[in-house]
């Protein structure tokens, strides 16, 4: 390439404009034996593509040269803007002192434009390095000299930096400002690479005000950018790993910090961004209540912070540290003293996270007994409280209630609990895809716990009820927002769905599927994060539970609800009927989980004919599982109907098994208000019914003619018919829906749990685009009982995506049953249905219509009446 200076030159800012035509142009100057300057360009422009893309011993090898050939050249600005970048290439190589000596130089040598550019690097340098206040004085001397030059390119980036800086400090409106100032300049711009830094720097704005679905959606724009540019994004990872953690996903966050870790590894990249990972890493690891790994990752992240002298990184990373050797059962005066260090550096630094490691310290000290030690580290933490983010504000009241507990002050921790969690409730309301809404509770489930062990105390089982309901399926207390029109969510939906179908078809015949399973993995990545991108439309967390309101309706029906708290391990039951509630003590929750599992191993195997030997062992399972779950409580459940509110661990447990519930009408609900809420829903006018029928059913779904002849003028979907735009259409306002369809729960992904229908599956997605979910809806196939657990007491499922739509009522199945033996128990239910009585009721009597054999038994245990309907 034979060029004049201009056009050499012009090879820098493409190296962010278009990398690889960059790198490729500048090895082409190389090839032609150029002069000294145009070599030490092109040595410059491979250096930052390295150093930033690539390998970072190769980096600071054509730096070197890049600054030899500018001496070669007899040009001081030259060799102060070599010097600059090698600073900054020295300093992610864990090389402080060179880097930050060689930008010293630069400074020295450069004048006026130069040295601003120099200064700019300088002030990255700084940021990187954790010296916030260093950073903003060079860049404060920058940016007027950029502006006087007309320099867009690097006056945008000065300002972009800057705001940065302001995110780093907490100082969120200032950061704002000088973002929207620098994307007026990158507008006038080519610089793509740049333009995708500013998104992705709006991304990381819109998390540090608490915007998680922008942020998300802003960081996930940024990425398709870097691709079409070819580039790594590591800063993007960390970023989102954040982002991540914040959303109650940090399984997700972990294993993206690893995977990026191993991919910087690969090419040799940068030690700080290394640095930077591992800290994520290990905060992650933390929240997924794996403390081994955030030791192994967190004390790996200290001693590289510590060779690279960033004590801004560092004293975090020793933060992450010494929580996660607290949760790993590490208490000790030396790790309070360690805790209260951390939190005064922090202080001193100005970090935001200094309430975080006050709340650490005074914790531990707690733990030890320590109440002076505590209140002193926990009145500095509570400070908090009142400003700042959501996050940052729960960690203040957890403070303000671990002091009222230890002060003896069991008022002071409900109310603390009480603002706190109203707190989060405005965050997570902020929130609009259901799964994000229910992740988010986890960071609730502390203060949750507090205010419970604080009723159980002083406020009596009243109290103990209300609060057990505060932190309960809050989830189902508003609809998710329901997915937007847009054309990319709804093209995916569909290609995923054709693909989920071939797939399925092919592994039928035998055929391997490996292509179809990646492709359907990725469109599965791609419909879920334009789901989480979705906001929030509801102002508040819906209505506040009423225990009085609870029972006057209880009365109505002469019925009884059975509310399942888990304070300490143990199983508290909360028994509300007849104008009060009543406390008794069950058994140990882990226990019960225990006996449910082989119920559950029990009924999977009288699911098949010849396995009548296995009935008395489920039957006593069932024994085991009442005294365990109900107690005392058993012998006062009187003679009508119950309502079991269980805990989201005990999802599994197939209640009508239990002897004091086996003959009696029984339904569950996720909590209280939700059973409420369902029982004062009206059901549509028109009552339409609707009746699918989906393929491969080794009964053919043998009970829908027979519904079809019941019910006269009901709406059949059969054969081709039952495609999945077909089917959700008529179950839109329909008042009774019979689904017989094969149905598939997705632990890794409870909103991709699925029933198959003529044209692939319908997943829970799906179901979250109906304006109103049938009135009831009866799901007559395996496994369409089954939901994930996360957050604080959450349910991700078919069963409660469902609830917060409309539907009053579901009958679904929580176990494998037998085909055959279903067909004729839900012939009975109809019939019951059609008499006017509820599911519940319904349910009841079609069990006792069935044959007393193994199988029959077990399959109507099986299934469960939830809601009111």
């Amino acid at each position: 390439m034979t060029a004049g200076s201009d056009t050499v030159l012009e090879l820098l800012p493409m190296v962010f404009a278009a990398p690889g035509e960059a790198l490729a142009r500048a090895e082409e100057v190389l090839g032609d034996r150029p002069r000294a300057l145009h070599a030490s360009v092109a040595h410059q422009v491979i250096g930052i593509w390295q150093r930033d893309f690539g390998d970072m011993r190769l980096a600071l090898s054509h730096l070197r040269r890049a600054r030899a050939w500018a001496a070669r050249a007899e040009s001081a600005e030259r060799e102060a803007d070599v010097l600059a970048t090698l600073g900054v290439a020295l300093v992610h190589a864990g090389r402080t002192r060179q880097g930050m000596d060689a930008l010293r130089r630069g400074v020295e040598r450069g004048t006026g434009h130069t040295r601003a550019r120099v200064l700019f690097r300088r002030a990255y340098a700084w940021w990187v390095l954790g010296h916030h206040k260093e950073a903003l004085e060079d860049v404060r001397r920058a940016i007027p000299v950029l502006r006087q030059a007309e320099d867009v390119i690097w006056t945008a980036r000065a300002l972009t930096l800057r705001a940065t800086v302001h995110l780093a400090l907490g100082s969120v409106d200032r950061a704002d400002a000088d973002f929207t100032a620098a994307e007026a300049l990158w507008d006038t711009t080519g610089q793509e690479h740049d333009k995708a830094d500013a998104v992705e720097s709006r991304g990381l704005a819109a998390f540090r005000s608490g915007d998680i679905p922008a942020a998300l959606r802003l960081l996930d724009e940024a990425e398709e950018r870097y691709a079409k540019l070819g580039t790594p994004t590591f800063m993007l990872n960390i970023r989102r790993c954040e982002v991540l953690m914040a959303a109650g996903l940090p399984v997700e966050a972990l294993a993206e910090a690893d995977a990026a870790i191993r991919a910087l590894d690969g090419i040799g990249g940068q030690s700080t961004r290394k640095a930077e990972l591992l800290l994520a890493a290990a905060r992650a690891a933390r929240l997924a209540d794996d403390p081994q790994t955030a030791i192994a990752r967190a004390a790996l992240a200290v001693r590289l912070f510590a060779g690279q002298r960033r004590t801004w990184w560092e004293t975090h990373a020793r933060l992450v540290l010494i929580g996660a050797r607290h949760a790993a059962g590490r208490g000790s005066g030396r790790l309070v003293a360690d805790a209260a260090a951390v939190a005064e550096r922090l202080v001193a630094l100005g970090a935001p996270a200094a309430p975080e490691a006050s709340l650490l310290a005074g914790r531990i000290a707690l733990d030890l007994g320590w109440t002076t030690d505590a209140e002193r580290h926990l009145a500095f933490a509570a400070r908090s409280r009142h400003n700042g983010p959501p996050l940052a504000r729960m960690t203040g009241w957890a403070a303000q209630a671990l002091r009222a507990q230890a002060a003896g002050s069991p008022r002071g921790v409900l109310e603390a609990c009480r603002r706190g969690l109203d707190v989060l409730d405005d965050h997570r309301m902020t929130l609009g895809a259901s799964e994000l809404r229910a992740r988010a509770t986890a960071q609730g489930a502390e203060l949750a716990a507090l205010a419970q062990r604080a009723s159980l105390v002083s406020g009596g089982p009243r109290r103990l009820m209300v609060w057990s309901e505060r932190w309960r399926a809050t989830a189902l207390s508003t609809p998710p927002t329901r997915p937007p029109a847009d054309p990319a969510l709804l093209s995916g939906m569909t290609a995923y769905r054709e693909i989920a179908a071939r797939a399925e078809e092919a592994r039928m015949e035998g055929k391997p599927v490996p292509a179809l399973e990646r492709e359907q993995r990725r469109l599965e990545r791609e419909i879920r994060s334009r789901t989480l991108h979705m906001r929030g439309e509801a102002p508040d967390g819906g209505d506040r539970f009423d225990v009085g309101r609870l029972l006057r309706r209880l009365g109505s029906d002469d019925g009884q609800l059975v509310e399942l708290a888990v304070l300490d391990g143990r199983v508290q039951v909360l028994l509300c009927g007849r104008g009060r509630v009543r406390r008794f003590e069950a058994g140990p929750l882990a226990a019960a989980e225990t006996e449910a599992e082989h119920v559950q191993a029990g009924l999977r195997r009288l699911a098949h004919p010849g396995a009548e030997a296995r009935l008395p062992v489920v039957e006593a399972a069932g024994r085991r599982l009442e005294e365990l779950l109900l107690g005392p409580a058993a012998a006062h459940l009187g003679d009508g109907p119950v309502v079991i509110v269980p805990p989201g661990r005990l999802h599994r447990v197939p209640w009508a098994l239990l002897p004091s519930l086996r003959e009696r009408v029984l339904s569950v609900s996720p909590s209280a208000s939700s059973w409420l809420r369902a029982k004062e829903t009206a059901p549509p006018s028109g009552g339409r019914q609707v009746l699918v029928r989906g393929p491969g059913l080794a009964t053919g779904g043998a009970e829908v003619p027979v519904l079809a002849d019941r019910y006269g003028g009901a709406t059949v979907l059969e054969h081709d018919d039952a495609a999945v735009p077909r089917v959700l259409g008529e179950l839109d306002g329909a008042g009774l829906a019979h689904i017989a369809a094969h149905g598939s729960f997705r632990a890794d992904g409870p909103l991709f749990s699925s029933l198959r229908m003529a044209d692939g599956p319908l997943i829970v997605h799906d179901f979250e685009r109906l304006a109103r979910s049938p009135y009831r809806i009866i799901l007559s196939c395996c496994d369409t009982a089954r939901f994930a657990t996360v957050g604080a007491d959450e349910l991700l499922g078919l069963v409660t995506a469902l609830l917060p739509l409309g539907t009053a009522g579901v009958v679904a199945c929580s176990a494998p049953v037998n085909d055959a033996a279903v067909v004729p128990l839900m012939v009975a239910l109809h019939k019951g249905l059609d008499a006017g009585l509820s599911l519940a009721e319904s349910l009841r009597d079609a069990r006792a219509t069935q044959p007393a054999d193994a199988l029959h038994r077990a399959t109507g245990w099986a299934f469960t009446a939830f809601g009111a309907a």
